[in-house]
């Protein structure tokens, strides 16, 4: 397959210091162009204001990477099926599960690849823990995911708004890692939900799980916050009846037994362009709303409780 063009729509944190270099970095894909509200961009690539004004310029455009808020992803990506390209949706593919079923099929009416980037599964020492844990019995699982909102997302009132997840944002990562390296199942059984008084999303919450019936899984915990000063924590602590694994690092690092087996830089998003390259040449997509799924279940099981507002 001859190297297809990509736009990249919303040029925010995530497509400047993610996106852009991974697929310079791979090759597999020529960017031909932008999209940003303000109509500001790269220096070597046209830029346009919206999705639809680049459409209209590049006919022939091959595909396009959503780097959005959520809360607009499924109107462009409809749009972009709709005008017969490919779509890569960054992490959360939707705003609601009604939204990521309505994408499949609009997908699969076009005839085009939606691949919904879950970027963490992405790391090596995370498919190193899928393979141990594959028919073991994991007795009890801690994510522990904690950062500081002001250093990741500097002023994005849109994390706070509603639609935006607040820190479901950066703890549906744990999530996705987590529904892929176990093996079953895990149901939500309890939540609480720490909301400002100014906002509308949540800036911390905890989450009680456990494995479903059959799913060779017992407990699982899960602390997310966004208000974590100093050291950044993004880890999961796994305890199976063979011993204990760690993941850390955001699942770039695996430690057995207190003992490291693997680390390597990050890495995910090169894994990633390489994936929707195989994808598009193959005919396919690649969809899992599993991460999505446990965000929706806490919210619909959780406590909400109000706490201190939040200011930048």
């Amino acid at each position: 397959m001859d190297r297809p063009t990509l736009g990249i729509v919303g040029l925010g944190k995530i497509a400047r210091d993610q996106h852009v270099p991974a697929i310079a970095a791979t090759g597999l894909f020529r960017l031909a162009a932008m999209v940003s509200p303000d109509g500001t961009g790269h220096d070597e690539v046209p830029t346009f204001c919206s999705q639809a004004e680049m459409l209209a310029a590049f006919p022939g455009l091959c595909a396009v990477a959503l780097c959005t808020p959520p809360a607009v992803r499924q109107a462009l990506a409809v749009e972009a099926f709709r005008a017969g390209k490919h779509v890569l949706i960054e992490k959360p593919p939707a705003a609601t599960l009604t939204e990521l079923r309505v994408l499949i099929d609009e997908a699969e009416s076009a005839g085009r690849t939606l691949f919904a980037a879950w970027h963490s599964r992405f790391n090596a020492a995370v498919e190193e823990t899928r393979r141990r844990l594959a028919g073991s019995s994991v007795r009890h699982v801690a994510v522990t995911w904690k950062e500081d909102v002001r250093r990741w997302h500097p002023g994005q009132d849109w994390i706070f708004a509603a639609g935006g997840f607040g820190v479901f944002d950066p703890g549906i990562n744990a999530l996705s890692i987590l529904t892929d390296i176990l093996p079953g199942p895990v149901v939500v059984r309890a939540a609480e939900l720490s909301v400002p008084a100014n906002r509308d999303t949540p800036i911390a919450a905890t989450l009680t799980m456990e494995g479903a019936a059959g799913s060779g899984v017992g407990t699982v915990t899960a602390a997310f916050d966004f208000l974590q000063q100093g050291e950044q924590t993004w880890s999961i602590a796994i305890e199976t009846d063979g011993g204990q694994l760690d993941l850390t690092h955001g699942g770039t690092r695996l430690s057995v037994d207190g003992e490291p087996v693997l680390a390597e830089p990050d890495s995910e998003y090169q894994r990633i362009y390489r994936r929707f390259h195989r994808l598009i040449a193959d005919g396919a997509s690649d969809v899992d709303a599993r991460p999505l799924q446990l965000v929706a279940d806490a919210c619909l099981v959780g406590r909400w409780r109000t706490t201190d507002a939040f200011h930048w």
